[in-house]
């Protein structure tokens, strides 16, 4: 695990950026998972500036969401996938059907579920898989819990999760209570991890993720044990690892973590992105 602290978001997003567009450029058909919620969004604004300035086609890259609500279709302004026309597919000149979303308005989710876990077991191993983390340690919609799903299957989102996402909707009757989620087993298996986060509200979650013991209790804590995670923190979510020192090489636990601080991030990590 390769932890980059930043001095503010911007940065982190902007080498975010530049790791997936070089797997796109260098890749003859990349396989990116993609997140959504708040985390990301700077990754995606920054992704669509560079396609500005330098065009990249996208038409050979497949995408694979981790999540959709239960109850939303696509169409709906407050699903996960109005949530990526919205912040990146409507600039890309991706193929539609190179397009994968969970549908939280299918008739039968469990068939959803049994379908989209297909899809995933089809396309083999991402080559990225793009995180953010909840206040309560979860990635994707994997929630805590006494064990997690390695498939693709249906959670009842914690009060913590919804309480977070009723900014979004009208009520919290209206704020969803289910949802689709991908299941540990892709994301471990992905090639690497590309993990980003913001802000001190996440400072805790992200110290028990990455210091604590590997536990289902905080989903996140299994990064540990994926081969190849990239962090990228600014310096207000790094502060519960910094503990007021400044980036370094040191073990934790049994684990060398190397804590980074420099612009430049991609020249050094970019040697396991592949």
């Amino acid at each position: 695990m390769r932890i980059a602290v930043f001095r503010d978001a911007q940065q982190a997003d902007r080498i975010g950026a530049e790791i997936l567009e070089r797997i796109v450029r260098e890749k003859a058909h990349p396989k990116l998972g993609l997140a959504t919620g708040s985390s990301p969004i700077g990754i995606y604004k920054e992704l669509v500036e560079r396609i500005r300035i330098s065009p990249c086609s996208y038409k050979h890259v497949s995408t694979y969401n981790l999540d959709e609500y239960v109850g939303l279709s696509a169409d709906h302004p407050q699903s996960y996938a109005a949530y990526m026309r919205e912040h990146l597919f409507q600039y890309l000149d991706m193929l539609p059907n190179h397009i994968h979303i969970p549908n939280g308005a299918a008739h039968s989710i469990e068939a959803e579920s049994h379908r989209y876990e297909t899809l995933l077991r089809e396309a083999g191993r991402l080559d990225v898989q793009l995180l953010g983390i909840g206040l309560n340690g979860h990635i994707g919609f994997n929630e805590p819990g006494n064990h997690l799903s390695s498939e693709t299957h249906i959670v009842a989102l914690t009060e913590g999760t919804r309480s977070a996402n009723a900014k979004n909707f009208p009520s919290d009757e209206q704020t969803p209570r289910h949802a689709i989620t991908m299941g540990v087993g892709p994301i471990m298996k992905a090639d690497s991890v590309l993990f980003i986060a913001h802000g001190e509200a996440k400072s805790t979650i992200i110290q028990e993720a990455f210091t604590g013991p590997v536990t289902t209790s905080c989903p996140a804590s299994l990064l540990q044990l994926h081969p190849n995670v990239i962090v990228l923190l600014d310096e207000d979510a790094a502060a519960g690892l910094l503990n007021g020192g400044r980036p370094s090489f040191r073990m934790i636990g049994n684990r060398r973590i190397a804590f980074l601080f420099d612009p430049k991030i991609q020249e050094i990590i970019g040697e396991n992105i592949s």
